[in-house]
């Protein structure tokens, strides 16, 4: 009798121990799914639209119609320069941490998404524009030629003779509706150089049959630069 205890007491104390870990390990799988439960998951990286989803790529054809009325209704009070608009629609628009443009509900995201694909190719401005105060419409080529007039200060004359009245060039972007064409973006980046400029994405609304900037908010807030 005596023997048989004596070989019992080590597999008894071999369970116990196998138990202890057993709920050890029990606790410390709970514990670290816990924590990992806890810990917010991590952000997705944001890649560089302008290499995914470039813009302003060649091919476009010619501007819809409906764009002129919008800029033209823009450009009804006088400007304080003569205005030169480049031939060839351009946008820019911040994407290498992803698109400046925030949309906060279904119509903002409809012209977000209109606005990207009017400006992935690049169409052609015609003489379709109504403003009173006039306007020059210039190819690609010329508007180079002319911020180069203005970084040079129109040093070459025989250049930059035919631009020396101007002291900027103006690239639109092809405008974004909503389904109702009552909203839309819209883009204008100003050149008064090479290294020279502002611009930016804005929102307009058709008020009373007119086309109007619309009031600035966290949509477009973040889409607009200057250098």
């Amino acid at each position: 009798m005596g023997i048989r205890t004596m070989q019992l007491r080590p597999k008894r104390g071999l369970w116990v121990r196998i138990t202890l870990v057993a709920v050890a390990l029990a606790i410390l799988v709970a514990r670290v799914g816990w924590l990992h439960h806890l810990r917010p998951p991590a952000p997705k990286p944001i890649g560089d639209l302008s290499l995914t989803s470039p813009l302003n790529q060649p091919g476009g054809g010619a501007v819809p119609a409906d764009a002129y009325d919008v800029y033209s209704e823009l450009y009804q009070a006088p400007a304080q320069e003569p205005l030169v608009f480049s031939e060839d629609s351009v946008t820019d628009i911040p994407q290498v941490n992803g698109s400046c443009l925030q949309p906060s509900g279904p119509q903002e995201q409809e012209m977000a998404d209109a606005f990207v694909a009017a400006n992935r190719q690049s169409h052609r401005w015609q003489q379709k524009f109504t403003i009173p105060q006039g306007y020059r419409l210039i190819s690609r080529v010329e508007a180079t030629t002319a911020q180069n007039c203005l970084d040079t200060h129109f040093h070459d004359a025989a250049q930059c003779d035919s631009f020396k009245s101007i002291a900027s060039v103006r690239f639109l972007g092809v405008p974004g509706f909503n389904r109702t064409h009552t909203q839309a973006l819209v883009s204008v980046v100003k050149m008064c150089g090479s290294f020279c400029g502002s611009g930016g994405i804005f929102a307009v609304e058709k008020a009373g049959g007119r086309w109007r900037r619309a009031q600035a908010t966290a949509f477009t807030r973040e889409c607009s630069w200057m250098y």
